[in-house]
């Protein structure tokens, strides 16, 4: 299926997910909220981000995205099943603030451009802008490698797996 979809346009390689915004990467550990930083939706790293541009972190497909432009989930062409959710408690925001330049069943490459968020606003409301990026499917994979740094969007792996 992938191979079709993807003719023409060299991939990425599997085992890695880049940076999905510019900004400062953590461990899932230090995201104030219990569902990130415990672990139960995945494995994978969030990012403090400095601009409100979301790009696509791999080669694949999107597989959702939430009505309110706040999340979206993205099945890798190597198989990772991949979370990007912008943001805490934004999903109170109902949309606002934010613009989709993506839809469910799309292809995507690692680069593309997927949202945008008026992160502004997110701080007039009170909301925090840190971005958990989630591998969902970790038990398929032997060994999840989170990276903490500095990261520039499309270039910097964020997350490393095999």
């Amino acid at each position: 299926m992938f191979e079709k979809l993807f003719r023409g346009r060299k991939a990425e390689e599997g085992g890695r997910i880049l940076a999905v915004q510019n900004g400062k990467v953590v461990p899932l550990e230090e995201v104030p909220d219990p569902v990130f930083s415990q672990k139960v939706l995945g494995e994978g790293a969030a990012i403090y981000p400095e601009d409100g541009k979301i790009y696509s972190p791999v080669t694949g497909i999107i597989d959702s995205v939430m009505d309110t432009g706040h999340a979206l989930a993205i099945m890798a062409k190597d198989g990772a099943q991949i979370l990007i959710h912008v943001g805490l408690n934004t999903v109170e925001l109902q949309g606002e603030g934010f613009v989709t330049h993506v839809t469910a069943g799309q292809k995507v490459y690692a680069g593309d451009l997927l949202l945008e968020v008026d992160l502004e606003l997110l701080k007039s409301k009170g909301l925090s802008a840190i971005t958990p990026v989630l591998l969902l499917n970790k038990d398929s994979f032997q060994e999840v490698i989170p990276f903490i740094g500095v990261a520039k969007a499309g270039e910097t792996v964020m997350v490393q797996y095999r």
